[in-house]
């Protein structure tokens, strides 16, 4: 399948807004190289702010921007966004409904190298809880220049992870609605939910369980808060059971916000398949890592297999 980096998509949807609207400003805590943000450093350096690694004092820099009309937009690594700026956004962004758009790249296990130090596997359960903050975790390139249009348009605190590596172009751009379920493949046994990296390998168990009977539905969700809950019901009416995915921890996450909907409105029978309450480690190669910790087409093909036998009658 073909990839595209979502770090560069990002970057260049934001430097088309850049160049569009005066008011926007861009910080950076020193690592430009990665987020992408010289872009616009390059086009007007009047605009953009390189805060050095000192992410508490961006957090706090972009709540004075926006409190003077600008529109500010913040990066840094997503350990360090979410991790190191949390007091100062929690005080100082959300409390307040402040239009700071925050943006943290290399989340989960995709900085592989540098470790557990750099690795954030929490920060869509940190940014989830916080009152007033959208939370957004694109699948590929084509759905991060999507929702960064809707992170851009909407008033408010926003946060949204980008995976460092490329990743396989999966969205439909002429029938994706952002803030929405979308779904990849029809089925009609069991229901996989992923995001980021985890899409593609929900696509890969998806193929294997057909040749073992099983027919999986595959759902991509981008936007986990709002969640879509309306077509969340809609889409796993019917189904065994519901796997969830994703590149983060099973504690407060994608699955948590899935089975926190279901639980309200349809209680379901579900796996979770992510970080088990550990912290990352250093690997010289990104997929190794992700079987390491079983966040593989392996571990998603299981659980489902799992659940479809849970759901057969006592005997079959």
């Amino acid at each position: 399948m073909k990839t595209e980096s979502l770090r560069e998509a990002y970057a260049l949807r934001l430097l088309s807004l850049y160049k569009k609207d005066r008011r926007v400003v861009v910080l950076d805590s020193d690592v430009s190289r990665s987020t992408r943000t010289g872009y616009c450093q390059e086009e007007d350096p009047s605009r953009y702010f390189e805060m050095g690694i000192a992410e508490q004092d961006m957090m706090g820099f972009a709540a004075g921007l926006a409190l003077s009309g600008h529109r500010p937009f913040a990066h840094s690594f997503a350990v360090f966004c979410a991790g190191r700026g949390y007091d100062v956004i929690r005080q100082s962004i959300c409390i307040p409904g402040l239009n700071v758009k925050i943006v943290g790249s290399n989340p989960g296990l995709s900085d592989t190298t540098d470790g557990a130090t750099h690795q954030m596997v929490e920060d869509l359960s940190l940014m989830r809880a916080l009152p007033n903050m959208r939370v957004y975790s694109p699948s590929d390139a084509v759905e991060t220049g999507l929702l960064f249009d809707e992170m851009a348009k909407v008033d408010g605190p926003s946060y949204m992870r980008l995976c460092r590596q490329d990743l396989p172009v999966l969205t439909d751009e002429s029938s994706y609605k952002p803030g929405k379920v979308q779904r990849h493949r029809n089925g009609t046994d069991i229901c996989v939910i992923a995001n980021g990296s985890l899409v593609a390998k929900a696509l890969a168990a998806a193929e294997e369980l057909s040749a073992s009977g099983i027919s999986a539905k595959v759902l991509s969700i981008g936007t986990i808060k709002p969640l879509d809950i309306e077509g969340l019901l809609h889409e796993t009416k019917g189904v065994k059971g519901v796997v969830v995915a994703e590149e983060h921890s099973v504690i407060g996450g994608l699955g948590s916000a899935v089975a926190e909907a279901l639980a309200g409105n349809r209680p379901t029978r579900m796996e979770f398949v992510g970080m088990k309450d550990v912290f990352g480690t250093m690997s010289y190669n990104y997929e190794v890592l992700l079987e390491h910790f079983g966040l593989s087409t392996a571990a998603i093909r299981e659980a489902a297999a799992r659940l479809v036998a849970l759901a057969a009658p006592s005997g079959s």
